[in-house]
C-alpha cells in the first residue's frame, strides 16, 4: 500500500519487483525494507538474519504464519512483530491472509 511505501521511503529494497534482478545476490543496505514473496519467503528471511548480524536495521513485510519454519527462524533471532489488524489492501489485490511487519533491529 502507498501509506506503507512512504513510511519506508528511502531504504534499501533488495526484493523489487523487477524481472531479472536478483536481491539474494546483493549487499543490502542498511536500512533495508523487505517485501518478499509471500510463496517462497524463507530465503529472505535466511538472508535478512545474515544482515542482521552485520548489524543492519531489517523490517520485512510478511504473513502472519508462526506455524512455519521462517517464522520460528525470525523468532529465534530477536525479531519483534507488528501486526496490521484487518488485511492490507494492495493496488492490484489484497491477500487472502493478515500481514506482519517483522523487525531485525539491535
Amino acid at each position: 500500500p502507498d501509506w506503507l511505501l512512504r513510511v519506508f521511503k528511502g531504504w534499501g529494497d533488495p526484493c523489487p519487483i523487477t524481472p531479472n534482478f536478483d536481491g539474494l545476490s546483493i549487499e543490502w543496505t542498511d536500512p533495508s525494507f523487505v517485501n518478499p514473496p509471500y510463496s517462497n519467503p524463507e530465503p529472505w528471511v535466511d538472508r535478512a538474519i545474515e544482515e542482521h548480524k552485520k548489524g543492519k536495521l531489517i523490517v520485512m513485510l510478511l504473513r502472519v504464519d508462526p506455524s512455519t519454519k521462517w517464522f520460528f527462524k525470525l523468532q529465534v533471532a530477536g525479531a519483534h512483530f507488528f501486526t496490521y489488524l484487518g488485511r492490507l489492501r494492495f493496488i492490484d489485490r489484497s491477500p487472502p491472509f493478515a500481514s506482519v511487519l517483522a523487525i531485525l533491529s539491535d
